[in-house]
């Protein structure tokens, strides 16, 4: 193996150990059955240290895109919550979420008032009775490589690769891998996004938006290419 695969096993194998030693502390004090444990991840696969991790165990299944995209395995990744005496196991929940509604999940699991003005939404009806619960758009936008947004409302994605772009469009109920993107045929699903994008955002003197380099830039475009 070479040295950058040798040091992510071994990270994984330490992060395995210390959730199995924090699993076990919980199920000796006899509290595992009456806590949830949640786990989850921040981004999708990496390319970080020259190999890329996208096809290593296949990580990001059918998604396309990976670490620093805002396609869906860029910034799709599920979480796992355990909780014997509230949650049935084995089961999946396509309930869409992010990390800003973690806050007010947990205010709610624990009877604390949700502090006003947040994004995020209580997402615990799903998570103890598998109910749905409806979610206002989510917005993404990143600067590593100029300014690139994405927004989805319901099962519908938009992403915007750079300033000045025209947006794309998928429908994530039928075309998860973003594959098709739809927003030729569709003028009124794209307006009502720009509609939306106008006002996810302020201006911030810390992340204004700027175009990318031509070099940022030509990997925005290749790593589109090469990410169908």
């Amino acid at each position: 193996w070479p040295e950058n695969l040798k040091r992510m096993a071994a990270m994984i194998t330490r992060m395995d150990l210390d959730i199995g030693r924090l699993m076990a502390l919980l199920k000796e004090l006899n509290l595992d059955q009456s806590t949830m444990v949640t786990f989850a991840s921040d981004n999708g696969p990496h390319e970080e240290g020259g190999l890329v991790r996208k096809d290593l165990f296949h990580s990001a299944g059918a998604l396309r895109g990976i670490k620093r995209d805002l396609y869906e395995g860029g910034i799709r990744v599920p979480m796992i919550a355990r909780w014997p005496d509230r949650i049935k196991p084995g089961v999946a929940s396509q309930q869409v979420w992010a990390f800003w509604d973690y806050l007010p999940t947990m205010a709610e699991l624990t009877g604390q008032k949700t502090p006003a003005g947040l994004d995020g939404i209580s997402i615990l009806p799903a998570l103890v009775e598998g109910t749905a619960v409806a979610h206002p758009p989510l917005y993404f936008e990143f600067h590593e490589r100029g300014f690139t947004q994405a927004a989805r409302i319901g099962d519908w994605k938009a992403v915007r690769l750079g300033v000045g772009r025209p947006l794309e469009l998928y429908d994530l109920k039928s075309d998860v891998a973003e594959a098709h993107d739809l927003a030729a045929q569709l003028p009124e699903i794209v307006k009502r996004f720009e509609d939306y994008l106008k006002s996810a955002r302020l201006e911030s003197e810390l992340w204004p938006i700027r175009e990318a380099s031509a070099k940022i830039g030509g990997a925005i475009g290749g790593k589109k290419d090469k990410n169908r």
